[in-house]
């Protein structure tokens, strides 16, 4: 029963305390917003070249799950922004991987040209897929979790120097590919440990997928 109660005070704290404080979004995440409005209908939801538009436009975009991993951020700039001389082919062309790519110069900031980059590597190198809408998943992870693990997710929140406790580093991929996205959903639900509350009953299985999927984000 002492345990019952203690638990939930904690959770009436962790909810009542949560600071007014806006996390800068992860790179790779403004990156997924920029690719699902201008990538996606040609490369596909998983970069792999088979988006709508492709049948349509009788096209063969590249496969983005797997030519990224060769390519260094600096050529990958000048493939999407179609600026500079190209060092592999010597020649005043951004088209390295298809004929049929636009150049994104004048529509992206380098800023974005930064983050779509992030989100094309997460997209060849991640583990696990994303379950759920990232975009939910930010604004749930700012009202219930940031107070512990930190408006960026590195687990410097408010709370951890006032109960002495260290949260799991979401910004770790080492930490956080070591889960499958079963895991990370079982243990928003049911809790770990002493300090991690059990959110079932608070937030439904869309709402736990959301949030997986933004966790994924935060450590690329």
């Amino acid at each position: 029963m002492k345990n019952f109660i203690n638990g939930g005070l904690l959770l009436m704290a962790l909810m009542l305390s949560t600071p007014e404080v806006s996390a800068n979004p992860p790179l790779a995440y403004e990156g997924r917003r920029l690719y699902v409005s201008y990538c996606l209908l040609c490369h596909g939801s998983e970069g792999k070249g088979d988006g709508p538009l492709a049948k349509a436009m009788d096209i063969s975009p590249a496969d983005l799950s797997t030519t990224v991993r060769s390519r260094s951020d600096t050529i990958l700039t000048k493939i999407i922004t179609g600026e500079g001389r190209q060092t592999i082919t010597g020649r005043d062309r951004h088209n390295l991987l298809n004929e049929a790519m636009p150049e994104w110069k004048d529509v992206f900031s380098a800023n974005q040209v930064q983050a779509l980059i992030a989100y094309l590597r997460f997209l060849s190198r991640a583990k696990h897929e994303l379950m759920g809408d990232p975009e939910v998943g930010m604004q749930l992870y700012q009202k219930y979790c940031q107070v512990c693990h930190g408006t960026e997710g590195d687990g410097d929140g408010i709370m951890t120097n006032l109960m002495g406790i260290t949260p799991m580093d979401h910004t770790n991929p080492n930490e956080t590919n070591a889960l499958d996205n079963e895991e990370i959903a079982r243990r928003i639900l049911d809790g770990k440990g002493r300090y991690m509350p059990a959110w079932r009953g608070i937030l439904n299985q869309t709402d736990v997928e959301a949030l997986v999927s933004y966790i994924r984000l935060l450590s690329q």
